[in-house]
């Protein structure tokens, strides 16, 4: 009976380790496959290294500039006497410079095909692969030596006939934001980037928070791009996010928000992106064939003929990224066509007065037109669809102003509102929106050998549009919503309702029955989200069962009004079944693919209420429980969000929030996130249990691993006895406790912190063998204890010192037990620090990485972010790592001691999610106390 607490709390934090697996697996695993092609290079790809002044190569000695390169092109170029247009490459978090082949090798193929009318020169900075997404106190750097890397190329150009002024740049990851950063800088002038393109970057916050360099670059570019939105007016920027395939940066980071002023901002998931519609990863997004073509149709798009640069007019810029990444006509791009178009009166006219229409193509000898007269169809229709499935760039939909009853000379070209999907190219018309057309024409191409089809139908709106509520939330997928569309049709748009939510997770099944039908077409579904354009598209043949995932990467905004449309492209004849149901994995990725940064925030919180847990136990009943017992004791979310949720509260209220800011304190990370729209106190508990789950768990592997290298140890060498009471601080350990600051303040503090916590750990293992020795002595029965007795005073004679001596002293003793106990107390207190210290160096480590990677270039890391921390902390572990928790149980402090860790627990929930380097002062601040106990 006594153990079933102990089987109650291992099954229950066994279920919440389950679900966050669940959540973890459905973010690293469960998304489409890849569809995207590998780019290949068609001749050796070549890097010339540009000769930078001494200047600049002597403030960056890491960084280096280079010029992409194939075959003859690469030997021409060597020179260096340039004629193309500049475009700069800027390599993400651990990125090579070498990344920029893809982009580099197609622009020159196309070149080619268009024997070098225009070409580009692909420029590539090397940032030496540094982790700037985890330490942020290089980005200032990387930004400065990109602004001196673009005067370089500028001055290059500069005998040209049409010199380019500007620099058109690409970024990947953190490079897009190093990019957006130069705009920040004093002497920058906004006139030297015309056009920016990123890949996969986190534009609203840093993916990992772990350090104050970090989160205060963010805050200053976006800072500067809201409040000094001059600077970026005549700046066109578009932001490729990776979909659901990405789970290093999802795409709600990458969204780039349109500025107040103008409109010269456009973000989009590669999944929506026309002629790609494929999710990419963090590495594919840079060589995805299919993307990279988009983006290089784009480059050719927006150069002004005239001078051979890219055009100066941002509209026309504008017009190019949404031609080729929100909405393809499958037309080549032209800036204000001319949509009044003569057609052919000699070929054949047919009139068609049938409200559905289809037709197959197949080596046709002339060319047709189709007639749809409008004027009966007006009574009985509001909207008319038709569907290309040859998907060539002519024209072939076009509206007739007047026409004789037999045939139209003139018509406006409709084919520029057609939209190009991957097995057909659309066009949906709202007749009250063409109130002057007579006519509907179709043309049908002579053509030799080709099959493809057209489908025309005229339709009312509300027959073809049905709502659909989504199932809630902690429905479990137990419950469904289903519609049945009895009637055949060429489209359907089912809305789902109250699907706005970034925690929602659904999965759709569209079943489709089918008539007997030879060459059957296939099916389009387009998951469509109005608010942004991250919309999903599934192709299918029918009939079929199909499912789709349905979730979002942005939430939806709080004065809209739209609503998620699944768009049903159909086949002829096809009744459709749709059926929609929640998924929990999926409910459950989405909150670990959006807040999993910040479970180590509550794994700490939850860590620190079971150190308050232990300190009480101790005041109170003298023993101190074990780190696991503790933790599920003490670790309850009632004792911390609802703090987080009061404070949160009161911040909306002027007079808190004026007592707020005269204490100086930061914004609550839980208002941050709520302008986000990534706020929701339900998820807090969620994210705390998982916390405690982790800690549970991470608790009962550490003690085994004690256990491990206890056991380990005791096989290697004799045990030395339980410690005595000694100083806290002698002149050895002063002087290591010295040495390591300097060490922290010559080199690295993260190594320093490595350090304190190898040696810590190091002297709790050596504790804990001791305690195993002595325990399992007073364990043994008194046969067997006399025996060791007698043994051990034989022993005695030889080794006055030996351990059996010792401890059979300290059996014969009353105050042995205490003494053991003491022991074992002060040894499961030792166990909770390191398992904070274990945090605290994982939060620290990337700095301590970004260090050793650049120590042939610095042996001191400048800025160290970790430096002030690992002062206070060798100072203090250096006490506490000696202490004991007698003169803790005695201290006048010790209550203030066992109390303060709740609050703390509370405080870095409140100011940790989004700034992850605050969690281990809250740490920092309980040990503090804990050894000031250990001397008052």
């Amino acid at each position: 009976m006594g153990r079933s607490p102990g089987v109650a709390a291992a099954l229950f934090y066994g279920a919440v380790a389950a679900l966050v697996l669940l959540g973890v697996r459905d973010v690293l695993f469960v998304y489409e496959e890849n569809r995207c092609s590998m780019t290949y290079m068609y001749e050796y790809p070549e890097y010339l290294k540009i000769k930078l002044p001494k200047k600049i190569s002597r403030r960056f000695p890491a960084y280096e500039l280079y010029l992409y390169g194939e075959g003859n092109y690469a030997e021409e170029n060597k020179n260096l006497i340039l004629t193309g247009i500049p475009v700069l490459f800027l390599p993400g978090n651990a990125g090579s410079y070498k990344q920029v082949r893809s982009l580099g090798s197609i622009a020159l193929r196309k070149a080619e095909d268009i024997d070098f009318k225009y070409h580009f020169n692909f420029f590539t900075v090397n940032f030496n692969e540094e982790l700037v997404a985890l330490y942020g106190g290089s980005l200032h750097r990387q930004t400065r030596f990109v602004h001196e890397c673009i005067k370089v190329i500028l001055k290059l150009y500069k005998d040209q006939e049409f010199a380019p002024s500007s620099v058109a740049i690409v970024g990947h990851s953190m490079g897009g934001l190093v990019a957006r950063a130069l705009l920040t800088l004093k002497n920058f002038k906004p006139e030297f980037i015309n056009l920016l393109i990123t890949q996969a970057t986190p534009h609203v916050a840093p993916v990992m928070p772990l350090d104050k360099y970090l989160t205060d670059f963010y805050t200053a570019v976006n800072n500067h791009w809201i409040l000094k939105a001059q600077d970026v007016r005549n700046l066109t920027t578009l932001s490729v996010a990776g979909g659901f395939r990405d789970y290093q940066v999802h795409s709600g980071l990458a969204f780039l928000p349109r500025l107040s002023q103008h409109s010269s901002a456009l973000f989009v998931v590669s999944s929506a992106v026309p002629r790609t519609w494929a999710s990419t990863d963090h590495l594919s997004i840079v060589w995805c064939k299919e993307l990279v073509l988009a983006t290089i149709r784009a480059f050719f798009d927006v150069i002004d003929e005239t001078t051979k640069q890219i055009t100066e007019d941002p509209k026309k810029r504008m017009l190019v990224l949404n031609h080729h990444f929100v909405r393809h006509p499958a037309k080549f791009f032209e800036e204000g066509p001319e949509t009044l178009t003569e057609l052919k009166g000699t070929l054949i006219w047919i009139k068609i007065k049938s409200s559905k229409w289809t037709y197959t193509v197949y080596n046709e000898s002339d060319g047709k037109y189709f007639m749809f007269p409008l004027s009966n169809h007006r009574k009985t229709y509001s909207h008319v669809h038709c569907q290309n499935s040859m998907l060539g760039t002519s024209s072939w939909i076009y509206g007739c102003l007047n026409s004789s009853s037999s045939v139209c000379l003139e018509g406006f070209d409709l084919s520029w509102k057609a939209e190009l999907l991957p097995t057909v190219k659309v066009v949906t018309l709202k007749l009250q929106e063409y109130p002057a057309l007579s006519n509907l024409v179709i043309y049908v191409p002579a053509i030799n050998g080709n099959k493809f089809t057209l489908d025309c139908e005229f339709f009312k709106e509300d027959s073809r549009t049905v709502q659909l509520p989504v199932t809630h939330l902690f429905s479990f997928g137990l419950s469904s919503s289903k519609i049945v569309f009895s009637s055949a049709g060429l489209i359907y748009n089912v809305q789902l309702q109250h699907f706005c939510q970034i925690y929602q997770a659904f999965k759709i099944y569209i079943e489709s029955h089918c008539n007997p039908h030879k060459g059957r077409k296939t099916s389009v579904y387009r998951l469509h989200v109005p608010w942004s354009h991250e919309d999903s598209i599934t192709v299918s043949k029918v009939p079929s069962f199909t499912e789709i995932s349905a979730k979002l990467h942005i939430a939806q905004p709080e004065n809209d009004s739209t609503v998620v449309v699944l768009n049903i492209y159909s086949s002829v004849d096809c009744q459709y079944e749709v059926t929609i149901k929640t998924s929990f994995s999926q409910v459950l990725g989405q909150v670990i693919r959006f807040h999993g940064g910040s479970l180590p925030v509550y794994v700490i919180s939850n860590m620190l209420l079971a150190y308050g847990g232990q300190l009480s136990a101790l005041i109170s009943t003298g023993q101190c429980s074990d780190f696991v017992l503790a933790l599920a004791r003490a670790a309850k979310p009632y004792k911390v969000d609802p703090i987080v949720n009061v404070v949160k509260f009161l911040l909306g209220f002027n007079w808190f929030k004026d007592i707020w800011n005269v204490l100086f304190l930061p914004e609550l990370d839980a208002v941050l996130l709520n302008k986000q729209d990534m706020w929701d106190p339900l998820v807090s508990l969620i994210l705390f249990l998982f916390g405690t789950g982790i800690a549970y768990w991470g608790g009962i592997l550490f003690s085994s691993s004690l256990r491990l290298f206890s056991s380990l140890w005791l096989s290697l060498t004799r045990p030395s006895g339980l410690p005595k009471d000694s100083k806290l601080m002698t002149p050895r350990r002063a002087f290591m406790a010295i040495l390591l600051i300097f060490v922290s303040c010559t080199t690295c503090g993260a190594f320093a912190v490595l350090i304190i916590y190898i040696h810590y750990m190091f002297k709790v293992i050596k504790l804990h063998s001791n305690v195993r020795t002595e325990q399992n002595v007073l364990n043994m029965d008194p046969k067997h204890a006399k025996e060791t007795s007698d043994n051990s005073n034989k022993e005695t004679v030889k080794n006055c010192d030996s351990t059996e001596t010792i401890t059979e002293a300290a059996a014969a003793s009353p105050t042995a037990n205490r003494a053991i106990d003491n022991v074992v107390n002060s040894l499961k207190i030792h166990i909770t620090i390191i398992n904070l210290l274990t945090w605290i160096v994982l939060l620290s480590s990337p700095s301590l990485i970004y260090w050793f990677k650049n120590l042939r270039y610095n042996i001191r890391l400048d800025p160290d972010p970790c430096r002030t921390m690992a002062i206070i902390l060798v100072s203090t572990l250096g006490i506490l790592m000696n202490s004991s928790t007698t003169k803790v149980k005695s201290s006048k402090l010790s209550k203030i001691a066992a109390q303060l860790p709740l609050p703390l627990s509370a405080a870095v929930v409140a100011f940790g999610p989004m700034h992850l380097y605050r969690a281990p002062y809250f740490v920092i601040c309980s040990l503090l106390l804990h050894m000031f106990c250990c001397i008052v």
